[in-house]
């Protein structure tokens, strides 16, 4: 039996297009699983003039697609509630505040509140002044704040920020989502890990290759053009995302599977990775942005012909990486990411490269290729979720000639329709208070410092950044990037596509 969680949840942006797509949908799963029931209530706040009715009209437009019962409709949305609101308006906070408390006491909710700011993040410091300074948190109940990425665009307006939002919440109170944190098999990857002694055993530099790690977008900026042209790959992807991911790969495993514990080996593996000087970003971090391309027959348009971007743009449309973690565990080793759009595939997954054995005792007697083809530990993340293990085999017949096989494990569909999307996890985890699969400051200030001083290099770079065509895998210094040390990406979909003659190199 679900427990039913008590809060009031105030949605500071609760008429954009997060809410609508994520928030909103999330919350009804919650509640049509018992999560929430009849001790919960919704305040959504923005500047445009709507009435409850009009605003519970858009939350059940907003979750059609869940397929409810009119009485599923009726008795979700009339716990939604609506307060237009101007983010720098004392006095509407005081409104809005008379409106908590009287939801508190309608729905018994014990003081229990959530703020999610579902906006931009300039707003995030006022907002949280005016919580605090207008009473708006409760004595009696938790009061949490939830904020979305991007939080900051540097070290130093991160720290600002972070500055701001601690004058009014303690860092146990802020719960920085990553919605990559909440989905199942970025989860998985500790269960991977510690519960299989076949691979703890080898987590290290004298079994481990490689580790390469890949999100990939087939579909390009769309209508975040503007947005995007301000940001790029680096800090929309690289800088949250994947050092999440090498965080959970990297660290070390924790004396117990607790929020702090996980935390702070999290902390000590990003702290680990090798910050670069500008010559060390020369040599192990490219870029790229997409030109006109085709795959298929689709064709595309080039990222500067998108709507709201600059007509001679820089900004980088992917990354590739090397980094290096600088502990007794990862000594040597690897860890190769690549992020970016109009790329040949959706896709993200993560490539564990086992080392060869020493010598092929296979080969035959003149032959001198000693290496056998490498074992490789694939955890696939979207749009599928499951694992695969490539080992060698004896081919059937004479001689012993090795066969790659591969074990091969997908969550069925049925499963995956079940389980929940990630903001319905980590929505829910903040009604419990545990943190676990949220960013904390440590982790936000040392991944900036890791990315800074590759954006402050480039930012002194005058040469055009490489184009890759639409639907490749890339620009070609992505793969050199790995090929000048002898490795190459594990994931190629870009192959077949080039072997049919539908993808040029």
């Amino acid at each position: 039996m679900s427990q039913d969680n008590k809060a009031l949840f105030i949605i500071f942006g609760g008429t954009g297009d997060l809410a609508k797509r994520k928030l909103y949908p999330s919350l009804f799963r919650l509640f049509r699983k018992g999560n929430i029931n009849k001790h919960f209530a919704v305040i959504g706040t923005a500047r445009r003039e709507w009435s409850d009715d009009y605003f519970r009209e858009i939350v059940a437009e907003s979750i059609e697609t869940l397929h409810p019962t009119k009485q599923e409709i009726n008795d979700f949305t009339s716990h939604f509630y609506y307060q237009s609101h101007n983010v720098n308006d004392t006095e509407e906070y005081q409104v809005l505040g008379t409106l908590a408390n009287r939801l508190d006491e309608e729905y018994q909710l014990d003081g229990n509140r959530l703020f999610y700011l579902a906006m931009a993040p300039r707003f995030f410091g006022t907002i949280s002044k005016h919580i605090k300074s207008e009473q708006i948190m409760t004595e009696t109940g938790f009061s949490r704040l939830i904020i979305e990425k991007p939080f900051g665009t540097d070290y130093q307006t991160a720290e600002q920020l972070n500055h701001e939002i601690g004058a009014a919440f303690k860092e146990e109170q802020i719960f920085r989502i990553d919605h990559y944190l909440g989905k199942e098999m970025v989860q998985n990857i500790s269960a991977v890990r510690f519960g299989n002694n076949i691979f703890e055993s080898l987590w290290n530099h004298k079994y481990i290759e490689s580790v390469q790690i890949t999100l990939a977008e087939s579909l390009g900026v769309e209508e975040r053009g503007g947005y995007y042209d301000q940001s790029g790959a680096l800090k929309d992807m690289v800088q949250n995302h994947i050092l999440q991911v090498v965080s959970l790969l990297a660290m070390e495993p924790p004396t117990i599977f607790s929020e702090e514990a996980i935390r702070t080996e999290k902390i000590n593996a990003l702290k680990s990775v090798r910050i670069y000087d500008e010559q060390a970003v020369k040599e192990s971090v490219v870029r790229g942005q997409y030109g006109q391309g085709s795959l298929g027959d689709h064709s595309f348009s080039s990222y500067r012909d998108e709507p709201g971007v600059e007509e001679n743009s820089q900004t980088e449309t992917f990354v590739a990486a090397k980094f290096m973690i600088d502990n007794f565990r990862w000594a040597g080793v690897p860890f190769y990411v690549r992020t970016g759009k109009r790329l040949t595939e959706k896709g993200t997954r993560i490539n564990i490269v086992f080392k060869s054995t020493p010598i092929n005792v296979f080969r035959e007697e003149n032959d001198t290729n000693t290496n056998l083809p490498e074992n490789i530990l694939t955890i696939y993340i979207q749009p599928t979720e499951g694992f695969s293990l490539t080992l060698n085999g004896k081919e059937i017949g004479d001689g012993f000639n090795i066969d790659p096989v591969k074990l091969d494990y997908r969550h069925s569909q049925e499963n995956l329709d079940n389980s929940p999307e990630a903001y319905e996890k980590l929505i829910l985890d903040c009604l419990k208070g545990d943190a676990t699969n949220f960013t904390h400051w440590d982790e936000v200030a040392t991944s900036w410092k890791i990315v800074d001083i590759i954006r402050h290099t480039w930012d002194k770079e005058t040469e055009q950044i490489p184009n890759y065509p639409a639907g490749s895998m890339g620009p070609k210094c992505a793969f050199d990037l790995l090929e000048k040390e002898g490795h190459k990406w594990v994931w190629e979909p870009d192959t077949w596509y080039k072997n049919k003659g539908q993808l040029k190199d």
